[in-house]
């Protein structure tokens, strides 16, 4: 039965030997409970992810400024760069790394089971969380579409603008040509009117000399006749 209670105390043990803080998505208090990183470290590695992304692999850790090999070989079992972290805040500080098994009872050895593991609320990982390269290349692809549209549209405003100026022009010229052809036409009516008049005129004298020469005929005529007739 003793054999029984110990066997049940290290897997209990190894349960929590095996648990894993994930350095991408841990608060700074579950990083400070990891062997030789303090608050000022935690902070450090979270600093760190938000400045240059997630941790591709768990001796990246040790680009972190403060964080060496030393440090390192005293957390390197314990942390991971995916998953949920599964060991508790303070965990590895709190509890003594120890073979010997507690005493328990019976019922109280069968009864036990490993704590829950917190995990790290929501809105901790989402503050913790870099942005991603997807979505910085997402964001410099939404700018360069907006400025590309933008350009596009100072471009049709141009071309609008330039055709616009065109039609103007064309407008303008019809409007001259138009108003050339009216007083060609005035003139070319004047000068009609002018010439008409003048062959009327022509026409008038023409016929009031001709008039002229007739009663001028007539009275010779007259006056022949009257000295030809023999006195009474």
């Amino acid at each position: 039965m003793r054999r029984l209670l110990c066997t049940l105390a290290l897997l209990l043990f190894s349960t929590f030997a095996l648990a894993a803080v994930n350095i991408n998505t841990a608060t700074k208090e579950e990083l400070d409970a990891l062997p030789g990183i303090g608050p000022v470290k935690a902070q450090a590695i979270i600093d760190y992810r938000n400045a240059n992304g997630p941790f591709k692999s768990p001796q990246d850790v040790m680009k972190v400024k403060g964080i060496k090999e030393g440090e390192f070989g005293k957390i390197k079992d314990q942390i991971s760069v995916s998953g949920a972290t599964s060991m508790p805040a303070g965990a590895a500080k709190s509890e003594p790394r120890s073979t010997a098994a507690p005493a328990a009872s019976k019922s109280s050895a069968a009864s036990a089971t490993p704590p829950a593991a917190p995990s790290a609320s929501p809105k901790s990982e989402a503050k913790a969380a870099p942005m991603t390269k997807d979505a910085s290349a997402s964001k410099a692809e939404a700018a360069k579409s907006d400025k590309d549209k933008a350009k596009e549209d100072k471009a049709a405003k141009a071309a609008q603008a330039k055709a616009d100026k065109e039609k103007a022009k064309e407008e303008k010229a019809a409007k001259a040509a138009e108003a050339k052809a009216a007083k060609a036409k005035a003139k070319e009516e004047k000068a009609a009117k002018a010439d008409k008049a003048k062959a009327d005129k022509a026409k008038a004298k023409d016929e009031k000399a001709a008039a002229k020469d007739t009663t001028k005929a007539d009275a010779g005529a007259a006056k022949d006749t009257a000295k030809s007739a023999p006195a009474k």
